[in-house]
């Protein structure tokens, strides 16, 4: 085969794998000023305030375990945000699931004063607006009637995205969580794994993001928290 057209075709089978990055799953905004940061290299919670026990820091990571029945573990940090980027890595060590939740308490809407979540799962990563979803204080209360849980259904439509994964307990994983205006998306371990776009999540303050952890135990290191701006700035 003449060289020249061997070279060709190696570089067409290379080249949509180099620009893979400029389709779908490209990133909604750009990192600007670093709001926190979190590695746990000590003993104490610091900036972190338990909600729900427990949670504590042990040999370098933060550990989330449930220590009341009727609820998960609830581990906070209070700092405005509005659009950002949040990215930390995780351990499912034992634990049958784990959430990360954008609230503002002052937002009296919904219930808890929730916005957004993330919820991970062992089988499945799943995305929601909780501002204008299953925490919106009427459909809250619907789905709580079976007589009004199919009509609150219908008012979920278009407020969630679920996706497929297969998760190790004896491994980390690195998330990112982007939020610009009504959008949210997440990757794990740099694969795009979501997008929502619903009206709740541009909510204009996320007063704090949270950790709820059930069973025993999530293991969290690594927090960073960025102001996330639009490309076109």
């Amino acid at each position: 085969m003449n060289r020249f057209l061997l070279l060709f075709l190696l570089i067409s089978l290379w080249m949509p794998h180099c620009f893979a990055d400029d389709g779908p799953g490209h990133a909604l905004g750009t990192k600007a000023e670093l709001l926190f940061e979190d590695d746990f290299e000590r003993t104490e919670l610091g900036p972190w305030k338990v909600i729900i026990p427990g949670f504590k820091i042990s040999e370098g990571v933060l550990v989330g375990t449930q220590d009341r029945a009727d609820h998960g573990s609830v581990g906070r940090v209070y700092l405005p945000m509005q659009d950002c980027l949040v990215s930390f890595r995780f351990q499912l060590a034992g634990s049958p699931r784990f959430n990360i939740v954008f609230d503002d308490k002052n937002h009296k809407g919904s219930h808890a004063g929730h916005i957004c979540r993330v919820a991970v799962a062992p089988k499945q990563i799943r995305l929601g607006d909780d501002k204008e979803g299953v925490m919106r204080n009427d459909i809250f209360a619907m789905r709580r009637d079976p007589k009004q849980k199919s009509a609150a259904d219908k008012l979920l439509i278009g407020r969630g995205v679920a996706a497929a994964v297969d998760l190790k307990s004896d491994r980390w994983y690195e998330m990112t969580i982007e939020i610009l205006g009504d959008q949210m998306r997440v990757t794990l371990d740099g694969k795009e794994i979501g997008v929502l776009k619903s009206p709740g999540i541009a909510h204009p303050t996320k007063e704090s993001v949270h950790f709820t952890v059930n069973g025993n135990a999530t293991h969290i290191d690594d927090v960073k928290i960025w102001r996330l701006e639009s490309k076109a700035k």
